[in-house]
């Protein structure tokens, strides 16, 4: 059974700003016009300018477009597989803006990837909780939870290097640190899970069962994710999946 709420791809999906609703364009007054014929066009240099003054609106970013097309185009950058450690040279070569422009959206690359992880909380523990309020059953909301962070980053292969932290080796170390706090804290999802089954099907250790399973479903998540990465993004996390977790909460 897949997980509940399909996790979504980032790069073009999650960092997208919905597009502003457009204005019809006014309609000329009837009694403003010749009753003998159209009225004459306006002179060409103000048709080009009016066009020159759109079009420099359209290429201007609205208040907080930018700081998302940071983000979504550091996410794309990390997707390229073997890259090198992202300089916000780079960054702003690809966004073919100034790296002052960067600086102007974010105090430092450390809280671009904030930005990022601030993504992958929120985006991972809202379907987290989808899945704890709709399924009864402890066992399968664990299950439910590991299938649906693989394909998380089976979706978001970017992510998978800031998740897994290779992305993150030359940073600052809060970023890791806060990384290692996520997998803490599935892990203690995927504990309470388990010791509610645990107890449901009458062990008389649940505590110490649920917390060997979690901790074992938590690096089997980590593991996949860091292959997925460190192959290229060619060895799907997902491969096998539903096998081996039969296995291992049967």
């Amino acid at each position: 059974m897949a997980a509940a709420g399909a996790p979504q791809a980032l790069c073009q999906n999650e960092f997208s700003t919905r597009p502003s609703t457009m204005l019809p364009a006014a309609m000329p007054d009837s009694s403003d016009q010749p009753s003998d014929g159209p009225a004459a066009p306006p002179p060409l240099r103000v048709v080009a300018d009016a066009a020159a003054r759109d079009a420099a609106t359209r290429k201007r970013p609205k208040p907080g477009e930018r700081r998302v097309q940071i983000l979504q185009t550091l996410a794309a950058m990390l997707e390229q597989p073997g890259a090198d450690r992202i300089t916000t040279a780079a960054l702003a070569a690809r966004l073919q803006v100034s790296e002052a422009a960067l600086y102007r959206h974010f105090a430092s690359k450390a809280q671009m990837f904030e930005g990022l992880i601030e993504f992958i909380e929120s985006s991972v523990f809202t379907l987290v909780n989808q899945i704890t309020e709709r399924e009864p059953d402890g066992a399968e909301q664990a299950r439910r939870t590991v299938v649906m962070l693989l394909q998380f980053g089976e979706k978001n292969p970017g992510m998978v290097r800031v998740m897994v932290g290779d992305a993150l080796v030359f940073e600052h170390e809060r970023l890791t640190t806060r990384m290692n706090q996520f997998f803490d804290r599935v892990e203690g999802q995927l504990r309470q899970s388990l010791r509610a089954s645990a107890g449901d099907a009458g062990s008389a250790t649940p505590t110490v069962d649920a917390q060997a399973l979690a901790s074992g479903l938590t690096a089997l998540v980590v593991g996949r994710l860091q292959r997925y990465a460190r192959s290229g993004f060619r060895r799907q996390p997902t491969e096998q999946l539903d096998m081996l977790l039969a296995r291992l909460t049967a």
